[in-house]
């Protein structure tokens, strides 16, 4: 069996592999095992395929970690919308009083607060954030 078919089952392997992790890392190494084929089917020897595939390997990867598919970024959950579902939702506040009010929303009653850089004026406001029982507004 020719070197570059076993670079390519290596890559096949890889990426299936990748299937099952749900990152990008292992697609990048199996980019560069594909580069490894490609020399190998170019008739360069054993070493120069193998530092081929572990340069494109690396450079893959450390781009996918550069990239914003490689970031991971930690939220609050107390502001992240997609794990509490009250922030960005709306609330009526009829008055404040130094800051903080009391109002119904979903049915209770909830301790509001003010986020900073909002006017205590009455008004619709949207949450920001929850903090226990205390639902923090913005404009």
């Amino acid at each position: 069996m020719a070197d570059w078919i076993m670079w390519l089952i290596a890559a096949g392997v890889v990426v299936g592999l990748e299937l099952f992790t749900g990152t990008f890392y292992l697609l990048m190494i199996a980019i560069g095992l594909l580069a490894g084929a490609l020399l190998a089917f170019m008739r360069v020897d054993l070493p120069g395929q193998m530092l081929a595939a572990a340069v494109v390997g690396i450079v893959a990867t450390v781009l996918l970690r550069r990239s914003r598919y490689g970031r991971t970024e930690k939220q609050d959950a107390a502001s992240d919308p997609n794990i509490n579902m009250d922030v960005g939702q709306s609330i009526n506040v009829p008055a404040w009083q130094d800051g903080t009010a009391r109002v119904m929303y979903r049915g209770a009653m909830w301790d509001v607060e003010l986020a900073p850089n909002a006017a205590p004026v009455p008004g619709v406001f949207r949450i920001v954030e929850v903090r226990g029982s205390r639902l923090i507004v913005g404009a």
